[in-house]
């Protein structure tokens, strides 16, 4: 006989396993996701990281180093782009409309009312001065995080000389020659992943 298995429910989750969880629910999935953008003021990508590996632990280092950089590489806010990415992964087209929608819902209330609030106190030297010391906090959080992943590029199959050499050019190029972000994805980026495709034979053939 052959035995049908039940049919998966929407409000299951499709790759969450007890050794790599995941969100339980789609609620669960939104409300993280709410929780996540209420914190992302600036350095969006250090509350991202806390959130998704080191408190829900839905992601390791090294995956959300690899979704992180393909949120990157599509047009659209990163961390739009891999909610959609996570909320697909574990519950379909429907999870990443409400990933979609938990990023979005409440930020967009309150950013409508502070833009309010803020056109009649936007020329004062007080709230300039403000704004300018959130972007430098902002910039230093950014920088924290780029540090504390790094370590989750010591198994990458590039190589750390090839790492460290593409993270240093692109740093010339955006930092220092300020050259077009798109000419620096494909020439670096494209780089990178033909190296390591490259690798990546080469492990595929060794392997017994």
């Amino acid at each position: 006989m052959v035995k049908i298995s039940p049919p998966i429910s929407a409000q299951e989750p499709l790759h969450a396993s007890a050794s790599h969880p995941g969100p339980r629910s789609l609620a669960e999935l939104f409300w993280a996701f709410t929780v996540l953008a209420l914190q992302g003021f600036g350095g969006v990508v250090t509350i991202v990281q806390r959130e998704l590996v080191d408190k829900r632990q839905w992601l390791t280092p090294a995956q959300f180093v690899e979704d992180w950089a393909v949120a990157q590489v599509l047009p659209g806010p990163n961390v739009v782009n891999i909610s959609l990415m996570i909320g697909d992964r574990y519950f379909g087209v429907r999870g990443g409309m409400v990933a979609l929608a938990g990023m979005l819902s409440f930020p967009l209330v309150i950013v409508l009312i502070l833009a309010a609030l803020f056109s009649g106190v936007s020329d004062s030297v007080a709230v300039q001065g403000a704004l300018r010391g959130m972007g430098a906090v902002a910039a230093g959080m950014i920088v924290a995080t780029g540090l504390r992943l790094l370590v989750a590029l010591k198994g990458n199959v590039l190589g750390s000389a090839v790492c460290l050499g593409l993270a240093v050019a692109t740093f010339v190029a955006i930092a220092l020659l300020r050259l077009p972000l798109i000419w620096v994805l494909l020439v670096l980026g494209g780089s990178g992943g033909l190296w390591a495709y490259r690798q990546l034979g080469r492990i595929e053939k060794a392997a017994p």
